[in-house]
């Protein structure tokens, strides 16, 4: 008798513990998805705060016709040409005017394949590339030894295609031409954006400090001679303001061309 209800004891303790196993197997699979989505969400929350704080100009959607031409001159100018588009592609009156120039080792041809020529266009402006003598698809002239004779061809080139009044973007070997004009006819422009240019060191203090452009100067991070060097004298412009694109070479807006999308934006948007 006492051995069967030690027997009956054993099973019914054995029943409650199989018992509280499958009431703990219920309620982990009841309470799992809940403390899966917990551990999830945090994760998420920051991916999507680091896009977010991030993100870049999204590129266009609507396709962009960039034409080409060539003035006729000494030499005869090739140039690229984005037209300014709503949202439904239509063209329309351009909010400003952008002309854009190229360092050493790019041409007309850059701004295109960087998509900058298309976002332009379809944030309302219009767009201008122009292959400087010797590149591209501008022949070399022997008419360009001076300052002032830089200076005349970009005038020309302006009055050519009744540009008036243009935001004025140039890199690096394209300092050349965009510095003298600065110095010269900065009341000509709406905006200067010099990128790491050359020649900052060829101008005065009193100078640069006589210039009323709006400009805003671009840099990459890793360009400690020219970019570093150009920061400082073009910071002596009264109208300034700057961008470091960080982890950018020489080059910035070609290692960071969301960075440098967003900031040219920006620039523009503040013009107007």
């Amino acid at each position: 008798m006492v051995k069967q209800l030690r027997k009956m004891n054993f099973l019914r303790n054995r029943l409650v513990v199989l018992g509280l196993v499958l009431l703990a197997t219920l309620l982990l699979y009841l309470l799992l998805p809940a403390i899966r989505q917990g551990s999830m969400e945090p994760s998420l929350e920051v991916q999507r705060m680091g896009l977010s704080v991030a993100s870049p100009p999204p590129p266009p959607t609507i396709n962009v016709t960039v034409r080409t031409g060539q003035l006729p001159g000494d030499p005869p100018l090739f140039f690229r040409e984005a037209l300014p588009i709503d949202g439904a592609g239509r063209q329309i009156l351009p909010r400003l005017q952008v002309v854009l120039l190229h360092g050493q080792a790019f041409t007309s041809k850059t701004w295109e394949d960087l998509g900058t020529l298309a976002l332009l266009a379809t944030n309302g402006y219009q767009a201008l590339a122009l292959d400087l003598p010797g590149f591209g698809n501008t022949p070399d002239s022997d008419a360009l030894k001076t300052d002032q004779n830089r200076v005349d061809l970009l005038l020309r080139f302006l009055e050519a295609l009744g540009v008036r009044t243009p935001v004025l973007l140039s890199p690096s070997m394209s300092g050349h031409f965009s510095l003298p004009f600065l110095i010269k006819h900065g009341a000509q422009l709406r905006g200067f954006i010099p990128i790491a240019p050359v020649g900052t060191r060829n101008y005065t203090p009193q100078q640069y400090q006589a210039i009323q452009t709006p400009t805003l100067i671009v840099y990459g991070e890793q360009d400690i001679n020219l970019g570093a060097q150009s920061y400082k004298n073009l910071s002596q412009l009264p109208r300034h303001a700057a961008i470091r694109l960080a982890g950018a070479r020489h080059a910035c807006y070609m290692d960071k061309p969301r960075e440098f999308h967003q900031a040219l934006l920006d620039f523009l948007s503040k013009l107007e």
